[in-house]
Formats: structure tokens, C-alpha cells, sequence
């Protein structure tokens, strides 16, 4: 059987095999998997701090894709575009974005911050906003001009801590708060014994008292409260009873006091019995005044007037 392929045929199928297993070669060196289907995106960055093509791009601490291209916009001069290729499966939330973050042996990663919103996704080919990751290290050189403003700042301060320090006054205070403690922890212990010798005393005292109590709340609960009601009641209604009796006798003696078919109520409203009286004591009074003469020959000469004898009236 004759050959079909001639020499030449032979050498060319060889060297094109030979490029294709060169670019797979490089491309799974890249990390650059061909045969895996994938989205690619664009992040702009104002500075790429040195990253590379294919570098790795992480979500959440994973590999999701690797840096395809890198390319610098002439015409704003201001930006840097870089393209990424991501898994299909990763679906970007609108609202990401990438930032670039140096690690302690040189290289740089890109992490995307993933938006808040999982249901909204952005279309392939968009551009994204990127910056630099502000690590520790960032953050310290950020403060150092702070620093360097308030280190004149720290020596003033550090000279007036030095010359309060060195004060015989902050000695002294120093001093009274040491005797004043060694007071404090004395008292302490003589509390802590007053207090060991007095509360059982209390406690004693207090659940005596609460026996007590129990014994009074149970004599309380013997007793027939219904009974000792309407015992009170009944007396609330005598009293009432009482009272209403009184108030009638009042109403019933200011009614013939007022009156003048009665001899008390005639005594009390007659005006002429009044002046009548009135008279009868200005000529008991005239009487009496000229009556002092027959009082006192009354008086030193009683046998006048009032015979008496045993034996019979005598005359004279």
C-alpha cells in the first residue's frame, strides 16, 4: 500500500501539533484553563501598583478568574483599563468592585468586593470601578504627617507630666492617699467584725420576728372576718340609727322653742314675759336695797319677829 502522506505532509502536521501543545503548555503556565467557559469584564483603575497579566482575580478568598489584559488609556492619561476573565459560572452584582492588594512577598491580587444586591447582575463587557486596597501598612502612612504634626505636641505634654511628676504638692497628695487607704482597709476590718459578730444576732432576730409574723398570719386566718362585718356593720347601723333619733329630738326642740303654743316656747319668744320678768327684778332689786334696815334689826333682834318656845308662846 502506498503512503498517502507524503514527508513534507508529515512535517507540517508535526509542527502545527508542536504550536498547539506549545500554547496549551503556556496558557495552563498562565493558569489560563481553554477549555472552561468565560465572562469577560473591564475594572478601571486611576493605578495598577505593578500587576501583571494573569494574575489571579479572588471573590471571597477564591480564585474566580485571572487578569487577561492591561491596557493604558491614552486619551485621559488618568486611567488604566484592565480586563479580566471570570468563570461563567460567577455572576457579578451590580454595585462591584475591584481592589488590588500587595502581599509581604511582592505581588499583587485583585479582590472583588461584591455588591449588596445578589439578584442584579451586570452584563458582560461592563467596567467596573477599581482601587487600592488601604491594608495596615496604607493606613500607617497615612498618619504619619498626623503623627509628625503632634510630635511637638507629645513633648510638650511628656515636659509637663515631668514637672507635675517632680511637684512636692503631687508627693504629698500621693502620701495622704497611702494613710488614707491604710484608714480605709482599718475600717474595713473592723466592719467585716462588727459585721461577723452583729448579723447572725440580726438574722436570729429577724427570723424570730418572721415566726411571728407566721403565727399572726395564721391567728388573722382563723378569724371569721364575715362575722366580725356584720358585727361592725350592725353597730354602724345603730350608731346611724342613733344619730338619726338625736337629729330628730334637735329638730323637734328647735321647732317648740321657735313655737309659741307651748310654755317653753312662750318663755323664750314672749317679749312681754320678758319685760314683765324684767320689771319683777328692778322691784325685787328696789326692795332689797330698802330693805337693809329691816335685815339688820332682823339680824340684832331676831325675838321680834319669830316667837319660839318649848313650852309655849309667851307674850310680852
Amino acid at each position: 500500500m502506498k503512503n498517502i502522506f507524503s514527508r513534507e505532509v508529515k512535517i507540517a502536521l508535526t509542527a502545527i501539533t508542536a504550536v498547539v501543545l506549545l500554547y496549551l503548555l503556556i496558557s495552563f503556565m498562565k493558569g489560563v484553563n481553554i477549555f472552561k467557559a468565560t465572562n469577560t469584564y473591564y475594572v478601571e483603575f486611576a493605578d495598577i501598583q505593578g500587576l501583571a497579566v494573569s494574575n489571579a482575580v479572588y471573590a471571597g478568598g477564591y480564585p474566580v478568574g485571572i487578569v487577561r489584559t492591561i491596557e493604558y488609556d491614552y486619551d485621559r492619561k488618568d486611567r488604566v483599563i484592565v480586563g479580566i476573565e471570570l468563570d461563567k459560572e460567577m455572576q457579578v452584582p451590580v454595585g462591584t468592585r475591584a481592589e488590588l492588594e500587595s502581599s509581604l512577598m511582592g505581588g499583587i491580587t485583585m479582590h472583588l468586593i461584591l455588591g449588596p444586591n445578589p439578584a442584579k447582575h451586570i452584563s458582560r463587557g461592563d467596567t467596573i470601578s477599581g482601587g487600592i486596597h488601604q491594608g495596615a501598612l496604607a493606613q500607617a502612612e497615612a498618619l504619619i504627617p498626623t503623627v509628625a504634626s503632634i510630635a511637638p505636641k507629645l513633648d510638650t505634654i511628656m515636659a509637663n507630666i515631668a514637672q507635675l511628676t517632680g511637684d512636692p504638692a503631687l508627693q504629698q497628695t500621693l502620701h495622704n492617699f497611702a494613710a488614707t487607704s491604710l484608714y480605709l482597709r482599718s475600717a474595713s476590718q473592723q466592719l467585716d467584725a462588727v459585721m461577723a459578730q452583729n448579723v447572725p444576732q440580726m438574722m436570729a432576730r429577724l427570723q424570730s420576728a418572721s415566726k411571728n409574723l407566721e403565727t399572726l398570719s395564721g391567728n388573722l386566718a382563723q378569724v371569721d372576718v364575715q362575722k366580725t362585718l356584720d358585727e361592725v356593720n350592725g353597730t354602724l347601723a345603730d350608731v346611724k340609727q342613733f344619730s338619726s333619733q338625736l337629729r330628730d329630738m334637735s329638730t323637734d326642740l328647735s321647732n317648740k322653742l321657735n313655737a309659741t303654743d307651748n310654755s317653753l316656747g312662750l318663755l323664750m319668744n314672749s317679749r312681754d314675759l320678758y319685760d314683765n320678768l324684767n320689771a319683777s327684778a328692778e322691784n325685787l332689786n328696789r326692795t332689797i336695797q330698802s330693805g337693809d334696815t329691816l335685815l339688820t334689826d332682823l339680824k340684832q333682834h331676831p325675838g321680834r319677829y319669830v316667837h319660839f318656845s318649848i313650852f309655849g308662846r309667851k307674850n310680852k
